[in-house]
């Protein structure tokens, strides 16, 4: 009898940690989409607006394959990226991704592109330790002094970025670079919806990134993160 009781109340315990979980879930993801989507705008909207010129344009990184070659959603957001920087929108643009090892780098091929495509290498920030968006974000605060930016990535990361962005005291404002959906679009967007919960924690607490290091200020010369 004892054990039937004990069982019993396990199953509801574990039953209300559920529904708990199930409520924290859907509810912090309809805050953060609310919260942010108000500072997601188009190009035209931007170009349109009265505010000042954003510091920079923030590039979020993406896979980037074994022969070297940008995947197609990293090329999606370098090339929206330079559309806006064309476009006189920010006069620099940060290229934040994955560097953590010498034979995988995120940043040095985005530059490379948008050098190709003719974007000045001192007007192309690289931020080698962007390892999440949390971590870009917190670093484009804290090395690249960012006060205002227009940050770059697909629609469902969208939400996310800014929300963490603006939760760290930067100005910021997003534009979807959308232009095809992608193999694999609904587990990235599961995925997407628990790392809401966990940025969302993360801006309360505010943990330091794995690296940080002295400033580099997007005012100056982007060569100043050139690592090649």
């Amino acid at each position: 009898m004892k054990k039937k009781v004990m069982v019993k109340r396990i199953l509801r315990v574990g039953a209300g940690l559920f529904v708990i979980g199930i409520i924290a879930l859907f509810g912090i993801n309809g805050y953060i989409k609310y919260s942010a989507g108000k500072h997601i705008k188009t190009l035209a909207e931007l170009e349109d607006s009265a505010a000042e010129k954003p510091d920079a344009v923030i590039v979020l990184g993406a896979q980037v394959k074994s022969d070297g070659q940008m995947s197609k959603m990293l090329k999606e957001r370098v090339e929206t990226g330079i559309e806006l920087y064309r476009s006189g929108l920010a006069d620099k643009i940060i290229m934040s991704g994955d560097h953590g090892q010498a034979d995988y780098d995120e940043v040095n091929t985005m530059k490379a592109y948008a050098i190709e495509q003719g974007v000045p290498s001192t007007d192309i920030f690289m931020d080698h330790a962007g390892f999440s968006t949390y971590e870009s974000m917190y670093r484009a605060k804290e090395i690249f002094q960012v006060e205002s930016a227009v940050i770059v990535t697909q629609q469902y990361h969208l939400y996310r970025a800014v929300y963490d962005a603006v939760s760290l005291g930067i100005e910021a404002r997003g534009i979807s670079c959308d232009t095809a959906v992608y193999a694999g679009d609904s587990v990235r967007k599961l995925r997407e919806a628990a790392a809401r919960v966990k940025d969302f924690g993360y801006t309360i607490l505010k943990p330091d990134p794995a690296y940080l290091g002295e400033a580099i200020p997007v005012s100056g010369s982007g060569d100043a993160t050139n690592d090649l």
